[in-house]
């Protein structure tokens, strides 16, 4: 492409005119200088960030578990073939869908009674402690305040 075209972009001056003078920011050569007030750019403003409620909480985990309820309800319908269980000599003829359930009810279960056992002797242990530190902390001593501001 052809340098003399019109419509290129050139910063060349006209013949008969004065050379521009370079920005405030910028040398002669033509590099950029950063000024004191360009060098460190503004803040973008701090977006309001909305927190997690309880509330929140539970409506997800409703979700969750209406979905989850709906998935094995097609799970039972879907295994509807009989199955023969026995266990200790007990002879039952379930669904398989629901022998299915019953026996992951039953695997949940030994994970939960456990473990719910081991979060209350946590807070038993958690409230002995409590009530040592209460114990052994004076009771005349005030927390300590902050400085005035206007002093």
């Amino acid at each position: 492409m052809d340098q003399n075209q019109p419509g290129t972009a050139q910063a060349q001056p006209q013949p008969g005119t004065a050379q521009a003078q370079p920005q405030s920011g910028t040398a002669q050569d033509g590099t950029a200088q950063a000024s004191p007030a360009q060098a460190a750019p503004a803040a973008p403003p701090r977006q309001h960030v909305v927190r997690r409620t309880r509330t929140g909480g539970v409506w997800v985990a409703l979700v969750l578990s209406a979905v989850i309820l709906l998935l094995l309800l097609i799970f039972i319908l879907e295994n509807g073939h009989r199955a023969d269980i026995v266990f200790f000599g007990a002879h039952v003829s379930l669904p398989l869908g629901v022998a299915l359930l019953l026996a992951a009810v039953a695997g949940a279960l030994v994970v939960i009674i456990p473990g719910t056992g081991r979060i209350i002797q946590l807070r038993i242990t958690a409230h002995r402690h409590r009530q040592k530190d209460t114990a052994a902390a004076p009771s005349d001593a005030q927390p300590p305040t902050s400085p005035d501001p206007e002093a």
